[in-house]
């Protein structure tokens, strides 16, 4: 059967020897990672059903995710009570990894019924209490770990500095005073003592693991799988929870506690919410700087500027900081007026093209044009406006007002890397700025709207 794709050369041929069979399905799925949904229907009639993941380039040995090291981590965990995919075949040669596509669906944000909601999120939280209690000389990783913690700082900060170093090539040549903050404060508060070091799944939560019913069917995408302090993951869980709203976390942290033993404190969760943003949002902002034709950037806009804003509330939150949501332009009676031709291409886009088209993936890519072009539009509405507030903000803050935004971002960065900064001002202004942006890049920002911090427990 003959399948529309834009797969490397011999990967068809590699999926239909490894499954024993013809390809009948082959689709791209909808993710921030390239990922494909295969069906290998073999000769006996059964159906092998898989779920791609592949790496088109591979990370290097000291990246901060690799796919080879979550292929790894699951084969290791299906040796233990923890539910996992399992593992159809590897090709080293290809990058790439076919698994089995879990039963089940992970979308527990989507749940009408909360009491479902709720026993599946207990679940999951036994699930990750019990794989922070494995015994990590019986799981035979450490070859394929970066690096091993030694001291409770290093669990908190080894996977920022990977990031850092991963991304150091970007970083280099750009400056953005939220990352070079963000990565200050968590250095300046690391935890100094942790319970135990586990194996942390590094990005869990909800939509990053299956259910069937009211119990998980497996833990997926552990591409940050890692050793560290077990409370990272707890960071994670209310990260992912922000992103996918589900019903909140009341008494799950305590629940952790009791099946795992772990102490829980506020304060761990609130640092690790900061670590799990800073250290996610420096390739978010490399990918929507520098993003590639084929990347979805629409979601990458949404990741970063929804992730900011998301960083700054965590970082206030920690630090015992109210920041007010500023006064935004007027859409209605603001600078710039109407774009015929932008206005054209996005009713082409949303009434003429989305509509007829039949693959999920198209319809996906014709709705981040169209939400490109609304965004280029705002931008040339508001931008030099929202421009001048923020020079104008920040000449407090410098001692002078700089001529641009670019230059005033690039003072503010030296002064945090010079360590001349009052630390609430700064947190105070970096929020209000991502509220701005997250404002203007709203078209981007509307996949997930109305997203907020649930309550953490005392």
């Amino acid at each position: 059967m003959e399948h529309t794709h834009d797969l490397p050369d011999g990967m068809v041929e590699w999926i239909a020897e490894t499954g024993g069979g013809e390809i009948t399905a082959l689709h791209r799925h909808v993710a921030r990672r390239e990922a494909w949904v295969v069906d290998v229907t073999r000769p006996d009639g059964s159906v092998l059903k898989g779920f791609l993941r592949l790496e088109r380039t591979p990370a290097g040995p000291k990246s901060s995710t690799s796919l080879t090291r979550e292929t790894r981590i699951i084969q290791a965990l299906a040796q233990t009570d923890i539910p996992v995919p399992e593992v159809y075949g590897v090709s080293q040669e290809l990058n790439c990894t076919l698994f089995e596509r879990v039963r089940g669906r992970s979308d527990i944000d989507k749940l009408d019924d909360p009491v479902q909601q709720r026993a599946v999120l207990e679940d999951f939280i036994r699930v990750i209490a019990r794989l922070h209690t494995l015994d990590l000389s019986d799981l035979g990783l450490d070859d394929v770990m970066p690096y091993l913690p030694t001291t409770p700082q290093e669990a908190a900060l080894n996977d920022v500095d990977l990031a850092l170093e991963q991304w150091s090539a970007f970083l280099s040549s750009y400056s953005d005073p939220l990352i070079t903050y963000g990565v200050r404060w968590l250095r300046q508060n690391a935890p100094s003592t942790i319970a135990r070091l586990s194996l942390v799944q590094g990005d869990t939560g909800p939509v990053n693991f299956m259910f069937d019913g009211n119990e998980v069917s497996a833990i997926i995408d552990l591409e940050w799988g890692h050793y560290g302090d077990p409370l990272e993951d707890l960071g994670n869980i209310c990260t992912r929870e922000f992103w996918n709203p589900s019903g909140g976390l009341t008494g799950l942290f305590h629940l952790y506690q009791e099946v795992s033993g772990i102490p829980y404190t506020k304060f761990a969760a609130q640092y690790y919410r900061v670590q799990q943003n800073v250290r996610g949002m420096i390739p978010i902002h490399a990918i929507s700087v520098n993003a590639h034709p084929r990347e979805s950037l629409a979601w990458f806009l949404c990741y970063r500027y929804l992730g900011d804003r998301a960083t700054c509330e965590s970082l206030s939150e920690a630090a015992g900081i109210t920041v007010e949501v500023p006064p935004m332009p007027d859409e209605i009676f603001g600078p710039g007026g109407k774009d015929v031709f932008a206005d054209a291409v996005i009713w082409s886009l949303e009434k003429d093209v989305a509509p007829h088209l039949s693959d999920a993936f198209a319809k996906s890519r014709a709705g981040d044009a169209a939400i490109l072009i609304k965004i280029m539009d705002r931008k040339r509405r508001f931008g030099a406006q929202l421009d001048a507030i923020e020079c104008d903000e920040l000449e407090p803050l410098l001692g002078f007002r700089p001529a641009s935004r670019q230059e005033g971002m690039e003072a503010l960065n030296e002064q945090i890397l010079g360590d001349e900064i009052d630390d609430t001002a700064v947190i105070a202004y970096l929020t209000r700025r991502a509220y701005r942006d997250e404002w203007l890049y709203e078209p981007a920002v509307s996949l997930y709207p109305t997203r907020t911090w649930s309550k953490l427990d005392d």
